[in-house]
């Protein structure tokens, strides 16, 4: 069974762009200390690190190689 809606009451929204809107307080970073990570995050960020560090190094050789550097 449908029914209808009989007591409509529009909102209206007034929408402010960012740049003219007031300026927020910013959150303050002062003592907030170290974050606090389990053991599956560190593993995995010191993985994330290993990787990228791997990835570098295999560009910075291909690089070389493709320049010539390193001879035949």
């Amino acid at each position: 069974m449908a029914t209808t809606q009989t007591n409509y009451s529009q909102k209206l929204f007034k929408v402010v762009h960012p740049l003219d809107d007031q300026p927020e307080e910013k959150c303050r970073a002062e003592g907030i200390g170290p974050l606090l990570m389990t053991r599956g995050v560190r593993i995995s960020l010191m993985v994330l690190r290993a990787y990228l560090t791997a990835m570098t190094l295999m560009l910075i050789y291909h690089v070389l190689d493709l320049s010539g550097i390193l001879g035949k």
